[in-house]
């Protein structure tokens, strides 16, 4: 292989988060570690391998009882409008009242008990923007240092407060009772918080031996030497805070943590906010670095009682989130459809169709990106994939490389704003709002920018067509000579199926005849399949069609006579087309008209993410599943289209599973540490603080919001959306509330909100010097500059403000449709 091709197989591309995952084999270590620590470092390292490996496993229940619960709900209520219900309940259909709490059990013992397998695979977020810089000794000093002062402390804390919630539980047959109609006992799914923390206490032992021996033999004999000292503070510090009658000085120490603070609490929250920032600056592990933090200034600020309660209720809560559920399953499906490599096939295919046309790979990776963001949510897999797909390409054409790398990254990005964004199920419960309403609001600005994109890349091509010039004459596919037509005849086509499926969808054929809209449907598919086969059928069939669409016009007409704009504009679309297609009705039309074999390369790469997006996406939008019902089924599909395309293995499905399970551990620990955090600066009042601060200023309302957008652009270059949903947000999110904008209530003001941050943090994705995407592109592709990748970047980066920019003056683009959809 040539040195500047890339294998995709030896990528690690399941996230853009993990840009550290440990590349060596559990129980490897090296041959000159010091020779006691190698065997604890090996042995450790083996035991939460296989705990994460069992607890990978778990996703598969979760799926099958979701999809379990989607089958017979669903079910239930189709043969219920069909006049069947005393047969379907015969057959014991229906919703069930058990799978809702089963499946947010079991979701939430994947992240907390798998937490020691993620720190095990390096995978815990840092910012590192600093650490990187440092020579390999003082960065494993700091580790070290931070792991014996901060990590372990914290963790043996949370170990043994969290086994104390597990046994209260369990000794009382504590249910599931507040929002549960079938209230579950609750110990089975909390045993996962003791036994998280244990194996994340258990891993910080080879964690520190491994920076023991990364800072070299002569500062390892140094921390060597205090590890005695070390370990009697430590054993003395766990058993005054737990039992302190029997060490000595255990009842100053209570005495101690009952100390009220000189300073107002407000301002030790400063001084907690300050030192959060210094310390994951620095770069060691974001949330364990909340997780000690909190549990410190909780201490100081209040008492430890308190500060335990707020930790276990916290964690808790995040475990049995039904909308967080979502996360390990969209995870699953979009790794599954990469590995499953169907978005090669539709790029090709989308190449091809595009070939006669200027700046035809622009297009094909924008169509390609948004399909996949669709399907995914994931900007790592994303920009890398089509880097590999679009780059050698692009370069053999001679497309620019600025304007090629800007598409590519910027393309990539839009998995962050497309739904099923991870980024907004996560924002979701921190802004209080409904995923499904975040979802619905970001459905308008993912298509326009995706637009603003084509747009720029088309115009500056027809500008200056040595940016994007026509593929060479060996590079495009045969075709009849009447293509036009057949570019013509596949739009109509695809737009007239899209309307019956949205019918058939709305269930209006269903109160006419039982199974009405599948039975129109399925005539519908069988009708156009023969068309697309043969010429004759095709001229009988495409009249019918611009007939159906001038109907949609009448049928879609209000009482009042007001005329439907979408109908019109469909319909004069469709007249357009078929005007267009006109060369099927000429004479040499049965020897000069045939739909080319690319199409047939179109609908195989086109038609099993579209089946995905339609029924995962589809069924949020329209209020017909809950995200985590839809995740679940699109993780479920994605298997099921595997399979189809024989594409599924036991060793690479159990591979997709531990890839999903990481990206879990990695976002769903730090949601519950920043949840604790967050809820201890919120106990000590400072954002309250800081809000009456901030508007005793008598600064505009749209000042302030800036102010906040413009601070949010500034920590997405050295922090990922991670950190910056879950720490800064919740930090800002009392002066956004506050503030009197467009007349907006506090619900609209914050489905709006949420995704002007999603846009912005996409900018920052593409803002240098720190932007991953430039990366992962500059590792596909090693021969474009890492110079010019970020000058194209750049222009995408000033098309995305100018985005911004639309939503921000106009705030309906992201509500309008939210109203819609609930009826409003």
């Amino acid at each position: 292989m040539a040195t500047d091709e890339v294998n995709p197989d030896e990528l690690e591309i399941a996230d853009e988060l993990i840009a550290e995952r440990r590349a060596e084999a559990p129980g490897e270590t090296p041959e000159d570690m010091t020779a006691w620590q190698r065997p604890i470092t090996a042995a450790i390292d083996v035991i939460n391998h296989r705990a994460g490996q069992v607890i990978a496993l778990m996703m598969v229940p979760l799926i099958a009882v979701v999809v379990y619960e989607v089958f017979m709900r669903n079910s239930f209520a189709i043969l219920q409008d069909a006049g069947f219900e005393d047969f379907a309940r015969a057959l014991g259909l229906g919703p069930t009242l058990w799978v809702y709490d089963t499946s947010r059990m079991i979701a939430g013992m994947l992240f907390m008990a798998a937490a020691g397998y993620g720190l095990m695979r390096g995978v815990h977020i840092r910012a590192d923007f600093l650490y990187r810089n440092w020579s390999d000794k003082t960065q494993a000093t700091v580790d070290a240092s931070l792991y014996l002062l901060f990590f372990l402390p914290s963790m043996a804390l949370f170990t043994v407060v969290a086994s104390q919630f597990w046994w209260l539980a369990f000794t009382t047959g504590e249910t599931m009772a507040l929002d549960s109609a079938w209230q579950p006992i609750l110990w089975p799914a909390r045993i996962a918080m003791p036994i998280g923390g244990f194996l994340l206490f258990l891993q910080g032992i080879p964690e520190i031996f491994r920076a023991f021996h990364k800072m070299g033999k002569e500062r390892e004999r140094f921390f060597v030497r205090l590890l005695p000292i070390y370990v009697i503070v430590f054993v003395w510090l766990m058993l005054a805070v737990f039992a302190p009658d029997i060490v000595p000085g255990g009842e100053w120490f209570t005495e101690l943590m009952k100390a009220r603070p000189s300073l107002s609490k407000p301002t030790i929250g400063l001084i907690m906010l300050g030192a959060m920032l210094f310390v994951i600056f620095i770069g060691f592990p974001i949330s364990f670095t909340l997780v000690f933090l909190g549990f410190v200034f909780g201490i100081w600020g209040a008492n430890f009682k308190l500060t335990t309660l707020l930790m276990t209720l916290n964690t808790n809560s995040t475990m049995l989130n039904d909308q967080l559920m979502a996360v390990p399953l969209f995870v699953l499906m979009g790794i599954v459809m990469e590995a499953a490599g169907l978005m090669e096939r539709l790029f090709a295919s989308i190449q091809m169709i595009m070939a006669r046309v200027r700046g035809a790979l622009f297009i094909a990776v924008l169509i390609v990106s948004t399909i996949f963001a669709a399907a995914t949510g994931i900007v790592g897999a994303s920009v890398t994939l089509l880097g590999i797909m679009a780059g050698a390409t692009m370069s053999r054409s001679g497309y620019d490389v600025k304007l090629a790398a800007g598409t590519i990254t910027a393309g990539g990005t839009l998995g962050i704003l497309i739904p099923p964004s991870i980024m907004l199920i996560v924002m979701g419960p921190v802004l209080e709002v409904s995923t499904l309403d975040l979802f619905r609001g970001a459905f308008i600005p993912g298509a326009l920018l995706a637009s603003l994109y084509l747009l720029y890349t088309l115009g500056r091509c027809w500008l200056n067509p040595e940016l994007g010039p026509v593929l060479a004459e060996e590079d495009q596919p045969d075709t009849s000579k009447y293509y036009g037509a057949e570019v013509a005849l596949i739009c109509l086509g695809i737009l007239t199926i899209c309307r019956v499926f949205g019918i058939s969808l709305s269930g209006s054929l269903g109160s006419i005849v039982p199974f009405g809209g599948l039975i129109v449907l399925g005539i519908t598919l069988l009708i156009a399949h023969r068309a697309y086969r043969n010429v004759s059928v095709l001229r009988i069939v495409l009249p019918i069609a611009v007939l159906f669409h001038i109907f949609m016009i009448f049928a879609n007409m209000s009482t009042d006579g007001g005329l439907p704009i979408w109908s019109i504009i469909f319909a004069a679309f469709t007249i357009l087309l078929a005007v267009l297609a006109r060369p099927i009705y000429g004479k040499d039309a049965d020897e000069g008209f045939y739909f080319s074999q690319l199409w047939d390369e179109f609908f195989a790469g086109l038609m099993p993410p579209t089946i995905l997006i339609s029924f995962a996406l589809g069924s949020i939008l329209l209020g017909l599943a809950t995200p985590a019902e839809a995740a679940a089924m699109g993780a479920f599909g994605a298997i099921l289209l595997s399979v189809a395309y024989r594409k599924f293995t036991i060793p690479s499905f159990f591979d997709s599973l531990i890839k999903a399970l990481e990206i879990t551990v990695l976002i769903m620990f730090l949601v519950a540490a920043s949840n604790f955090f967050g809820a201890q600066f919120s106990a000590l009042g400072t954002p309250k603080m800081m809000t009456e601060i901030l508007l005793g200023l008598e600064l505009s309302p749209y000042l302030i919001l800036l102010l906040v957008m413009a601070l949010i652009f500034l920590l997405g270059w050295p922090l990922e959306w991670v950190p910056i949903v879950l720490i800064v947000v919740p930090i800002l999110l009392p002066t956004v509330e506050k503030l009197d904008i467009y007349g907006l209530d506090r619900y609209d003001l914050m489905v709006w909100f949420g995704i002007l941050v999603a846009v912005n943090l996409q900018t920052a994705w593409l803002s240098p010097p720190v932007a991953l995407s430039a990366y992962f592109l500059k590792g596909v592709v090693p021969n474009w500059d890492l110079k010019d990748i970020y000058l194209g970047m750049m222009q995408f980066m000033l098309v995305q403000l100018f985005g911004l920019i639309l939503l921000f003056l106009f705030p309906q683009l992201v509500l309008w449709l939210p109203a819609v959809m609930s009826g409003n």
